[in-house]
């Protein structure tokens, strides 16, 4: 049985904590080992440190890796995954592969349906695919006759990513919102709520480069790398996103649109590492986001760039404990999602319901 991180609590006993139990000999064999060498443990409301060994960061003196060949691909300018990483995400994993199975979807989870679309609100901790997977149960009492093997998902979120999920139900609309999606056509809104130090702007804009590393991370490049061939032969593709302050340590600070207007919209492009910290500051950060690009793990990559992690996000230098409570997964829920519709043309806006870490973290 596979040891868990510092920051779960055994299932049976919540007040017992486990130590991390990671050594570099155990690497290549980590998900396969139970036993090794205590390392330091991380203390309560501790964030992952970036500068944790990571496989990324580690080579032997003749790995032809460090030739100098490998400096013709671009540089990554976000750090990479933090070792202890591994061991929470796999203890995640397991967990949400469990609830998984045991999910179903209720109408209390329907956001809207008609004889074309059904667009739900994914809990945290469930597979995307779980979900697809429970639709014809949901729908068995209607009068339509829509064969299971049609239902796709038109949207994919995260595995602890809550919100917006657009299933369809006939293959040729299936074909024509993921070509929206895929083209951008579609306007996105999620809520994160990060851990930092309070930012100083309202609305800021970054623009960057996105692509895999080479150990396959996904990376934050420098815009001017885009277009640029990566190690797995895969190329950095541009990455845009705006962010809207709406709450700092429950004190709202959110402004209209109008109002924000009057200020000028900070915009950074990438060109360099960050010279944010993402573990200096201890504030609640409630943000608004709006993706214009639709790259993996997008919104958490530029939170991190800013020094605004997620909570929650371990992949990304997120808190694993907060106010001594373990985050059993990161806090982003997909709010809204905006498009013209696949076969009326009319459009439509879908809006999931705030979590409530989101509700609590608007209340002064």
């Amino acid at each position: 049985m596979l040891p868990l991180p510092r920051c779960f609590t055994h299932p049976l006993h919540p007040k017992i904590l486990h130590p991390i139990k990671v050594s570099l000999l155990q690497l290549s064999t980590f998900f396969l080992s139970s036993q090794s060498t205590p390392q330091n443990p991380i203390s309560p409301e501790t964030p992952i440190q970036s500068d944790s060994i990571s496989m990324e960061e580690t080579h032997l003196p003749n790995d032809p890796t460090n030739s100098s060949s490998s400096s013709s691909y671009p540089t990554p300018l976000s750090p990479p995954l933090p070792l202890i990483s591994k061991e929470i995400e796999l203890n995640r994993a397991m967990n949400a592969s469990s609830s998984s199975n045991l999910f179903t979807l209720s109408r209390d989870h329907v956001i809207f349906e008609d004889q074309w679309l059904l667009v739900v609100n994914k809990p945290s901790g469930i597979y995307c695919e779980s979900a697809l997977s429970s639709v014809p149960q949901l729908l068995q009492q209607s009068s339509g006759s829509v064969e299971a093997s049609e239902f796709h998902l038109a949207n994919r979120l995260d595995r602890d990513t809550s919100g917006v999920m657009v299933i369809t139900k006939l293959h040729k609309v299936a074909s024509k919102l993921v070509k929206a999606f895929t083209e951008h056509k579609v306007q996105k809104t999620y809520i994160a709520l990060s851990i930092g130090a309070a930012p100083k702007w309202d609305r800021i804009r970054i623009i960057s480069g996105h692509g895999r590393s080479k150990y396959g991370a996904w990376r934050v490049y420098a815009a001017s790398d885009v277009g640029r061939t990566l190690p797995g032969g895969s190329i950095v593709r541009s990455m845009e996103t705006l962010f809207e302050l709406l709450s700092v340590n429950r004190v709202v600070r959110f402004k209209e649109s109008s109002e924000a207007a009057k200020d000028e919209e900070k915009t950074i492009v990438v060109e360099e590492k960050s010279l944010t910290n993402a573990n200096q500051g201890r504030d609640e950060i409630l943000v608004r986001a709006f993706p214009r690009s639709g790259r993996t793990h997008q919104i958490r990559l530029h939170c991190q760039y800013l020094g605004l992690p997620i909570k929650g996000d371990v992949k990304y230098e997120g808190v694993c404990e907060w106010e001594e409570e373990t985050c059993y997964g990161h806090n982003l829920h997909a709010e809204i999602l905006s498009l013209e519709h696949p076969v009326t043309g009319l459009p439509v806006q879908f809006r999931a319901p705030l979590p409530l870490w989101a509700t609590e973290a608007m209340q002064s």
